[in-house]
C-alpha cells in the first residue's frame, strides 16, 4: 500500500519509508531506462551519420523518423522521471497523496495505480476537459 488509509495530513515514518522506497525504485528504474535509451539514440546517430552513401529520399525518411522517435522515447523517460521526482519531493514536504489543485488526499486505489499522482480524479478531469 502507497499511502495511509486515513485522512490524516500525517503518516507513520514505517510508510513514509515504505512509499519512498516505492517511489525510489521507479525513479531508479527510470534513470537506468534513460541511460539505456541513450545508448541507443547515439548508436543510431553514429549509424546514420556513418551510412548516408546511397541514401534516397525514403532513406532518409526513416532515419528521420527513427531519430524523432528515439528523442521522444527520451523526452518521454524524463517527463516521467520527473513526476517520480517531484512525488520524492512532495513526500519529504509532508504533501504527498493530497491533490494539488484542492488538498483533498487522493484515493489510496489511484496512487497504488499511478504513484506519482498530484490531483484526485475530479481535479484531473476537469484540467482535461479545460484542455480539451
Amino acid at each position: 500500500m502507497l499511502v495511509h488509509d486515513t485522512v490524516a495530513t500525517s503518516r507513520s515514518q514505517a510508510d513514509a519509508d515504505q512509499i519512498r522506497a516505492s517511489l525510489r525504485a521507479r525513479y531508479d528504474e527510470l534513470s537506468a531506462e534513460y541511460e539505456h535509451a541513450m545508448l541507443q539514440s547515439q548508436v543510431l546517430r553514429l549509424v546514420e551519420v556513418g551510412d548516408t552513401a546511397g541514401d534516397d529520399q525514403a532513406d532518409s525518411g526513416t532515419k528521420t523518423a527513427e531519430r524523432d522517435t528515439a528523442q521522444s522515447l527520451l523526452r518521454t523517460i524524463l517527463d516521467r522521471r520527473a513526476q517520480f521526482e517531484h512525488a520524492l519531493t512532495r513526500l519529504d514536504e509532508g504533501t504527498y497523496g493530497f491533490c494539488e489543485g484542492c488538498s483533498d488526499p487522493i484515493p489510496v486505489e489511484r496512487l497504488e495505480i499511478y504513484p506519482s499522482a498530484t490531483a484526485c480524479v475530479t481535479c484531473k478531469q476537469n484540467r482535461e476537459r479545460r484542455a480539451a
